[in-house]
């Protein structure tokens, strides 16, 4: 309940800074910096450092790899189909195709699942979701937002992303003990994504243009909360026949809102702010809504 109260907070916060004035208007260029290149490698590093391998959860941290694969063509067909820019389609390939599977993901597992359950979720945003924006979607963002990028263009910014990079050294890192004072430094350090990326998107969140861009937000939303974790469900239940509460906990972090710090990848991009902050702004309180269905829709399974 804490996390979630947390989000609402940060997110009005943001707001009211915006309105008050007392915050300039490069203030979001300046908490998304921090989240990206100082926030974002603490939690990698963290998280990966101590995370525990097993082959038994390849299908839990398959699904984000494969709701994301999915979106990117989804998306891709529909913004040509209904003629979307390129920093459009980019952004709904980036907020609609990643989930919020650690701060609003974790909280909802151990609502409807348990505490028990939660390193299922934990495997599905460190393996799958964050892997995923440090690899695919940083190169889905340097792909929209330059448009002509060449291979090794697309690659360089791949390699030069800072998450991936700690990513990387995360992994180098695993057979190094971490001391208990480095722990805590990146904890507090990684604590700080949540805050500081809902309050750039409360900063930037303006109602008045929602009349102008509501079929590409319900485009999106509708993939993330619905479709995505739809076609994730008829795979793993219904085409490889799989069951279980871990099955059923992994669908379920399909279906969580829009992942936050995609978000900030995607304005970092120039990838239509306007409606990344709506996705995020709308998609967060909406999912409170659809998740305790999916809850009820995945029992038996």
């Amino acid at each position: 309940m804490a996390n979630i109260i947390l989000l609402i907070l940060c997110l009005v916060a943001g707001m009211v800074l915006y309105r008050t004035g007392r915050f300039p208007d490069s203030t979001p260029a300046a908490l998304n910096g921090f989240v990206i290149h100082i926030s974002l490698p603490a939690a990698a590093i963290l998280h990966i450092h101590s995370l525990k391998l097993d082959a038994s959860v390849i299908f839990t941290a398959l699904m984000a790899w494969i709701l994301f694969g999915l979106g990117w063509l989804f998306f891709h067909l529909a913004g040509k189909a209904l003629s979307l820019p390129q920093r459009t389609i980019g952004a709904l390939v980036l907020v609609g195709g990643l989930g919020n599977t650690s701060f609003v993901g974790l909280p909802m597992i151990e609502a409807y699942y348990g505490r028990e359950l939660l390193g299922v979720g934990i495997l599905a945003d460190q393996l799958g979701t964050f892997m995923t924006l440090s690899t695919l979607g940083i190169l889905a963002a340097a792909l929209y937002s330059s448009g002509n990028a060449s291979p090794r263009q697309m690659a360089r910014k791949v390699l030069l992303f800072p998450p991936f990079q700690a990513l990387v050294l995360a992994l180098l890192l695993r057979p190094v003990p971490f001391p208990e004072w480095t722990v805590t430094v990146l904890k507090k350090l990684a604590d700080t994504i949540t805050p500081l990326a809902l309050a750039s998107v409360g900063f930037q969140l303006r109602f008045t243009t929602l009349h102008g861009m509501r079929a590409r937000l319900a485009l999106g939303l509708g993939y993330k909360l619905l479709l995505g974790p739809l076609l994730i469900a008829a795979l793993y239940l219904g085409l490889l026949g799989l069951r279980g509460t871990v099955i059923q906990v992994t669908i379920f972090e399909a279906a969580m809102a829009p992942m936050i710090t995609a978000g900030i990848i995607a304005m970092d991009h120039d990838l239509d702010p306007p409606l990344v902050t709506m996705m995020l702004g709308i998609g967060i309180p909406l999912s409170f809504v659809t998740l305790p269905v999916w809850s009820l829709l995945l029992r038996g399974f």
